[in-house]
């Protein structure tokens, strides 16, 4: 293997056909299977949006009727999955909880097919209807509530709400936080997307597939930057502080979350609708700060890196901490809900890979030591010659 067939990161490098999701980063447009992610936003559903994505075409009234029907029975949680959830360590992090709840929807004698390399996996939806009441629960019990069984006559992300609050959210909200859903609900060959189809392309488990890319989610480098967005807000703390905050982070070199993009080099579409959304629920609740502040530093900093000749724009991140926290949600089940969402695009390139599947196996650019002999212990002097120690290993 030559050099010049190098990518670190596999930047640039096409490893699979995909008709899933097309992203124009120049010109800041997403499509799901051909419809813009706008269009889906204003006019469609998850519910709907997720047959999509599995299905490959948008469904009639009666093939959406009994998706949805479909999709609402596999929401409530067995016993077992609610004592799982009432004692898991409280030092375990809910996107390590909801790993724990896949691997048992796997384990379980009815879906024992799904090892099978020729499953339909568009049969469970539990990955996907299970995933918001799991988060529900989790916070329930920890705020000292009982389970609370969910709502058939709920979309998805009202019947969300519903559980979390223990009472039916307006209208206007639980249609908002569907549509959250639906931007998160695929985005290409992300991280945990292929590790999605790495695992599906052994011929494992769509659980086993789906719970290996909620670990690549957990890390910070893929998830959680709308939590950090908060927090940085938090730092930053007032409309006043934005310059002086600003020009001491980018004289440090820091990040300022929720901005910029690896494939985005126009405002993420997702980010505009998003936005949109923050208006709106502040408009209700008769506050603005925090979206105005937003604003702000959106402005701000886009004027800091125009000077410089680098445009950098928000991405989906940037606006949906604010709206999940005037939604009442805790930061700490942000990212959890990322992979509620995402868990049908997940899906949805499970079934892909499989369509036409051939394992991954790249190679690596060896760059260790040149052959050499074996060296009887007796005869080393040190192991000075390792650059990893015990402390760093």
């Amino acid at each position: 293997m030559t050099e010049t067939n190098y990518a670190k990161g596999l930047e640039g490098v096409i490893a699979a056909e995909s008709e899933v999701c097309q992203i124009d980063g120049l010109s800041g447009k997403l499509y799901y299977r051909g419809y813009s992610i706008e269009e889906l936003a204003q006019h469609s559903s998850f519910e709907e949006t997720t047959y999509l994505l599995l299905y490959e075409a948008l469904p009639s009234k009666a093939k959406l009727e009994e998706f949805t029907a479909r999709c609402r029975r596999c929401r409530d949680l067995p016993p077992a999955i609610q004592d799982m959830i009432r004692h898991f360590p409280s030092a375990g992090s809910p996107m390590e909880l909801l790993q724990s709840v896949i691997s048992y929807l796997s384990s379980t004698v009815e879906h024992k097919i799904q090892h099978s390399a020729t499953c339909n996996c568009r049969q469970t939806l539990h990955q996907i209807s299970q995933i918001p009441t799991v988060l529900a629960t989790y916070q329930r019990f920890k705020e000292g509530k009982a389970y609370l069984e969910s709502r058939p006559d709920l979309s998805p992300g009202a019947n969300f709400l519903y559980l979390l609050r223990g009472q039916e959210p307006p209208v206007e909200e639980g249609r908002i936080f569907d549509a959250c859903l639906l931007l998160h609900a695929e985005h290409g060959f992300n991280a945990s997307t292929f590790t999605a189809r790495v695992v599906a392309s052994t011929y494992s488990t769509c659980y086993c597939s789906i719970s290996a890319a909620i670990g690549a989610l957990a890390g910070f480098l893929h998830g959680g930057a709308n939590e950090r967005v908060m927090n940085m807000v938090d730092e930053i703390g007032s409309k006043e502080n934005i310059e002086p905050w600003l020009d001491k982070a980018l004289s440090e070199h820091r990040k300022v979350m929720g901005m910029g993009h690896r494939v985005y080099k126009a405002k993420d579409p997702r980010a505009t609708v998003m936005e949109r959304f923050l208006e709106e629920l502040s408009e209700k609740i008769g506050d603005h700060k925090l979206c105005e502040f937003l604003k702000q530093l959106e402005k701000s900093f886009g004027d800091h890196m125009g000077k410089k000749g680098k445009p950098v724009y928000p991405n989906v991140d940037f606006f949906s901490g604010a709206v999940y926290t005037i939604l009442g949600i805790p930061r700490y089940l942000f990212t959890p809900i990322f992979a509620a969402a995402r868990s049908a695009g997940w899906l949805a390139h499970i079934l892909e890979q499989r369509k036409d599947n051939r394992i991954f196996r790249p190679k690596a650019l060896f760059t260790g030591p040149d052959p050499r002999p074996y060296v009887p212990i007796e005869n080393r002097t040190s192991n000075t010659d390792s650059s990893v120690t015990e402390n760093n290993a």
